[in-house]
């Protein structure tokens, strides 16, 4: 049976974060370039393989550029080294409603487990066949060699090691 190729169609498409910060308010941030693949057995989005992406963190955007400069910088992302965060899942039942793959952020790789939403598959007005997920979990940040912090005079955390994640991810059927 012939593999099916999905990529990440990045117009329709969003990955966000929201962190802490002085534990009082959240912060939201979003990587502007990213790019996705998977693979499927068949010409539907089912048992879906091979799953693959990459956000370049150079495009972190929290709506600040002094703060978009420290994410970038060695206290956190590191970026001149680090150019990529990478996520990788072997396997995926979108009847299921968790992702399991490896997530590598500052060439430090873990195991992550993800919560997905199947919202379906439909071939738009264009002729193309389109599926679309929402992926969301969360992440110790420290976990991942991003360790920066700070202490307010009054004691307070400046940025919570907790990261929510999301992604809204149109993928594309390749001919």
């Amino acid at each position: 049976m012939a593999t099916t190729k999905w990529d990440i169609d990045p117009t329709h498409s969003e990955v966000t974060f929201k962190v802490k910060h002085l534990m009082i308010s959240t912060v939201t941030g979003k990587f502007k370039v990213f790019e996705g693949q998977a693979e499927t057995e068949s010409d539907d989005f089912k048992d879906v393989k091979n799953v693959e992406f990459k956000a370049d963190v150079k495009s972190i955007d929290t709506n600040n550029e002094q703060r978009d400069e420290h994410l970038r910088s060695g206290d956190f992302f590191a970026t001149d080294e680090h150019a990529d965060m990478v996520f990788r899942a072997g396997k995926f039942d979108v009847n299921s409603d968790k992702l399991e793959g490896e997530l590598t952020i500052k060439n430090t790789t873990k195991p992550v487990t993800l919560d997905v939403e199947f919202g379906g598959v439909v071939v738009d007005p264009y002729g193309q066949t389109k599926a679309g997920i929402t992926v969301s979990g969360k992440i110790s940040r420290k976990e991942f060699g991003l360790t920066w912090d700070a202490v307010t005079e009054a004691g307070s955390v400046v940025v919570s090691d907790q990261v929510r994640l999301n992604a809204e991810v149109q993928f594309v059927k390749q001919a």
